[in-house]
């Protein structure tokens, strides 16, 4: 039977992303996606704080996930890493992916190798309050946010977002880092634009987690 993924989003750009990555890198997976777009809502209204509540709201995901099948689940969102933990740590015998893990190890071995600092750019503010403590202490990204490109995203103006994205990767440029991480997968369509402005190596959640769910899964 072929590998089967759950895909839990929490916003509605994350769907695209993922699924064009995974149609291109692992056709034969099985993709289901489960999206509750009131979870970002809620916790930009909640000012970021990650309670009870919203712990137990993934857990019922993560569980539900399990009951149709899954063999991986992989959340989207990069803003509710606690909540994931809870959920991988309940169903600890299948790969359970926050939407960064895999992204943030790639980024830490180039930058040990490099030498040079990371950058992150975000367009969801509560990303980089969960975020940057998921990196080693010896190498905190440089962070840029740019709200606005979630807006005009919203709108649906993506030369807008993909210009945001650019300017901000060219910010971090000017101040040194030899990588940039694009923390949202909504922002993986600007991946190409930053390269060819920067230079510089650029990973985004998508690919990067697609890299690790196939050697968790020893594809």
């Amino acid at each position: 039977m072929p590998i089967r993924i759950a895909l839990v989003h929490a916003l509605t750009h994350s769907l695209a992303p993922i699924n064009n990555a995974l149609q291109v890198q692992w056709p034969d997976a099985v993709r289901m996606n489960l999206l509750d777009d009131s979870l970002s809502a809620d916790l930009a209204a909640s000012g970021g704080t990650l309670d009870a509540a919203m712990h137990q709201r993934f857990i019922d995901l993560g569980d539900y996930a399990v009951q149709t099948g899954a063999d991986a689940i992989l959340f989207t969102c990069s803003a509710f890493g606690s909540c994931i933990e809870a959920v991988a740590k309940k169903h600890s015998t299948m790969p359970v992916l926050k939407p960064n893990e895999a992204m943030i190890a790639e980024a830490v071995a180039i930058a040990q190798s490099s030498g040079k600092p990371i950058g992150l750019i975000a367009s969801f503010a509560p990303t980089l309050v969960s975020m940057p403590p998921e990196f080693p202490a010896a190498h905190q990204p440089d962070c840029e946010l740019i709200a606005d490109a979630m807006t005009a995203l919203n709108a649906g103006d993506t030369a807008t977002h993909d210009a945001l994205v650019v300017a901000a990767a060219k910010r971090l440029q000017a101040r040194g880092v030899g990588i940039i991480a694009l923390a949202q997968f909504s922002m993986a369509r600007a991946a190409a634009a930053v390269t060819s402005t920067t230079g510089i190596a650029v990973l985004t959640t998508p690919d990067s987690a697609i890299r690790l769910l196939k050697q968790r899964l020893n594809f």
